[in-house]
């Protein structure tokens, strides 16, 4: 068969279960090393009985909600690729914009900065390779996500200091930048989160207690202590949480600014905690 028309196939077959069309062929190309030109000229030829294989078996996880990105073991995150696997959260494109903020608001000076909650090391890695005058300290409460985040750090050539710590309980010394993507997502909104994301997702990186505020609350009331006095805090959030983590924050830092910043989308996604100096 040709491959234009099998494809179709798998992709109505996914659709009935819930899942993107769409992730046959990305995780398919990928597999295949293909560029887009190569992709759209196989369209139109016959499958071989290996390539047959390869859909058959990406087929079949894609219908078990295992997300395309761990059946093939990479994402890519701020022009770098990671590898990800169960271990950890693949990395969102709503962190890149997170990343940039990060980076369009602090210039070159040389900078403390912890990631609380690293996971693959996205962030944290992606702020060292980008200011290489930064000394970044990332941490994470799950030692096989930080073993992870070390290989993707070694793979990229990136120095981050990695530590096992539940937010901040083993963390010493001041820092001048504190970023966050920590699991924000309340148990009672299991309905919003996608089929793939809950089978194959990790919930410790997913989930909070406390309708999602856990780490938060945690974050604001450990932060004064390591905090610097011109230092700034950028947090990740759900687009429900805005005000909520406003409020937490502005009691934390009565006499700093805190701010809620929208997505791409028009979504509530980051609280920034600064001087006011931008």
């Amino acid at each position: 068969m040709l491959l234009g028309p099998l494809l179709a196939q798998y992709e109505e077959a996914l659709i009935a279960v819930g899942e993107e069309a769409e992730s046959l062929s990305f995780a398919y190309r990928a597999l295949k090393n293909w560029t887009f030109t190569d992709f759209v000229l196989a369209l139109q030829k016959e499958v071989e009985v290996e390539d047959q294989a390869l859909l058959d078996s990406i087929f079949e996880q894609l219908k078990q909600h295992i997300p395309a990105q761990y059946i093939i073991g990479s994402a890519d995150f701020c022009g770098h690729v990671f590898t990800v696997d169960e271990r950890v959260l693949i990395p969102r494109p709503e962190t890149e914009e997170l990343v940039a903020l990060i980076l369009e608001e602090n210039d070159g000076e040389p900078l403390r900065v912890l990631d609380i909650g690293t996971g693959s090391g996205a962030i944290a890695i992606s702020l060292a390779l980008a200011r290489l005058n930064w000394q970044v300290q990332a941490s994470d409460v799950s030692e096989e996500a930080l073993e992870l985040a070390q290989e993707n750090a070694n793979q990229l050539e990136a120095v981050v200091d990695f530590k096992t710590s539940d937010v901040l309980d083993q963390i010493a010394g001041s820092y001048d930048l504190i970023v966050s993507n920590p699991p924000y997502i309340s148990r009672d909104d299991l309905e919003e989160v996608g089929a793939n994301v809950l089978a194959s997702e990790p919930h410790l990186a997913l989930f909070a207690d406390r309708d999602g505020y856990a780490i938060y609350e945690k974050i604001a009331q450990q932060a004064p202590n390591v905090l610097t006095p011109d230092g700034k805090i950028y947090l990740e959030i759900g687009y429900k949480q805005g005000k909520k983590v406003k409020e937490l924050f502005q009691e934390a830092f009565p006499n700093k600014r805190v701010r809620v910043l929208k997505d791409q989308f028009g979504q509530d996604r980051m609280v920034v905690v600064d001087n006011g100096s931008i």
